[in-house]
C-alpha cells in the first residue's frame, strides 16, 4: 500500500520551526550575559566549476573559506569523494496540464533512462508525485530500481497543481536518503493553481535542509492563451514561472533548467547526476543568537576564476 506525505499548510511550519530549524536538532545554551545560543552544524554540497564551466576536482579541505553573515567559520567536516554514492529524489508534477504535449510520457522516459542508464547499483533513487494538494511518496530511496520503474510506468497525469506546496515539503524527505551526496529534482511545466503557500513561504520551509533542489521546467506555456486554461490566479506568466523555478534552485545551490524537447531533457538529467558526483560536501558549526534571523552563506575559493555554488542561507 502506498504511504502518503500529506501537504502541510507552509505558514504553520515556519510557525513552529522558526529560522534556524527544528528544535529537536538543536542543543541550546547560555552565555555568562545570559543570551540564548543554538549551536548547529551546518552541512553544505558545493559545486566548483572552472571559467569554462568544468567541474573543479583537486581541491582539499584548506582551500575553502566559509562565511556565515560575514563571519569566517572554520570547516568542521570535508568529503569529496567521486566514486561516493548518491541518493536522489524525483519530484514529479503528474497533474493534468502535464497530460498536454507529451510532456509526462517524455519527462518519464528521461527518468527510465536516468534509473537504468545513468545511475550506479550503489545509487539510490525514489519518487515523489503530486498533484491535487498531496505529495505521494511512490517509491521510497532504494538502490534496486525496479519499483521506481514499475511505479514511474503506471504513473498518469490527473487534478490540479499545488506546486508550491510540494517544494515546501519534498526536501525535508530526500535528508532521509542514507547516503551524504543528495538531491532533489523536481520536473514540472510550472503551472500552480492549487497552493495553499506562496513561492515564498515554500522557499522559507526548503531551504532550511540542505538538498539542493535542480528543477526542469518542461514546455512551460509562453502564451496567455495557453496558460488562461490552467491559472487561477492573474500573476501565473510564463516569466513569473521561470522566476520561481529559478529561485527554489538558486536558493539551495542547485541549478534550473527550462526546455521544450525530449533529447535536451535527456541531456540535461545526465549533466544533473555529473554534478551531483563532483559536489564537494563541507560543514561548519554555527553558534546561533536566537535573536538572529536569516543567515547568508557564502563559500570561496582561493582562485578568483572558480564558481563555487551552494545553498544560499538558511
Amino acid at each position: 500500500m502506498k504511504s502518503k506525505v500529506l501537504v502541510v499548510f507552509i505558514l504553520a511550519s515556519l510557525a513552529v520551526l522558526g529560522p534556524a530549524g527544528a528544535a529537536s536538532a538543536q542543543e541550546q545554551v547560555k552565555d555568562q550575559a545570559s543570551h540564548e545560543y543554538v549551536v548547529r552544524a551546518i552541512t553544505l554540497a558545493v559545486t566548483v566549476q572552472d571559467s569554462k564551466g568544468r567541474f573543479v576536482n583537486n581541491l582539499v579541505e584548506k582551500n575553502f573559506t566559509i562565511y556565515e553573515n560575514n563571519k569566517k567559520k572554520p570547516l568542521t567536516y570535508f568529503m569529496h569523494d567521486f566514486g561516493s554514492p548518491l541518493s536522489l529524489t524525483v519530484l514529479l508534477d503528474v497533474s493534468g496540464s502535464m497530460a498536454l504535449d507529451n510532456k509526462l510520457a517524455e519527462c518519464k522516459a528521461a527518468l527510465r533512462h536516468l534509473a537504468t542508464k545513468l545511475l550506479r547499483p550503489r545509487d539510490e533513487i525514489a519518487l515523489l508525485i503530486f498533484a491535487d494538494g498531496q505529495v505521494e511518496v511512490a517509491a521510497r530511496h532504494a538502490t534496486d530500481k525496479s519499483e521506481f520503474l514499475r511505479v514511474l510506468d503506471k504513473t498518469e497525469a490527473y487534478g490540479q497543481t499545488a506546486l508550491n506546496d510540494a517544494v515546501g515539503v519534498s526536501p525535508e524527505f530526500a535528508t532521509r536518503a542514507r547516503n551524504e551526496k543528495r538531491a532533489l529534482l523536481l520536473l514540472t511545466d510550472g503551472i500552480d493553481n492549487d497552493s495553499a503557500s506562496t513561492p515564498e513561504e515554500a522557499l522559507e520551509v526548503a531551504r532550511r535542509v540542505d538538498v539542493p533542489i535542480y528543477t526542469i521546467g518542461y514546455k512551460i506555456p509562453l502564451s496567455e492563451q495557453m496558460l488562461k486554461a490552467h491559472k487561477r490566479s492573474s500573476t501565473l506568466t510564463a516569466a513569473g514561472i521561470v522566476e520561481t523555478l529559478d529561485t527554489f534552485s538558486r536558493a539551495t545551490g542547485g541549478k534550473a533548467y527550462f526546455l521544450n524537447a525530449p533529447a535536451d531533457l535527456a541531456s540535461v538529467v545526465q549533466e544533473i547526476k555529473n554534478e551531483q558526483s563532483h559536489q564537494y560536501v563541507i560543514g561548519y558549526t554555527s553558534y546561533q543568537d536566537t535573536a538572529d534571523l536569516y543567515r547568508w552563506i557564502r563559500v570561496t575559493t582561493p582562485n578568483y576564476k572558480h564558481k563555487v555554488r551552494t545553498r544560499q542561507g538558511y
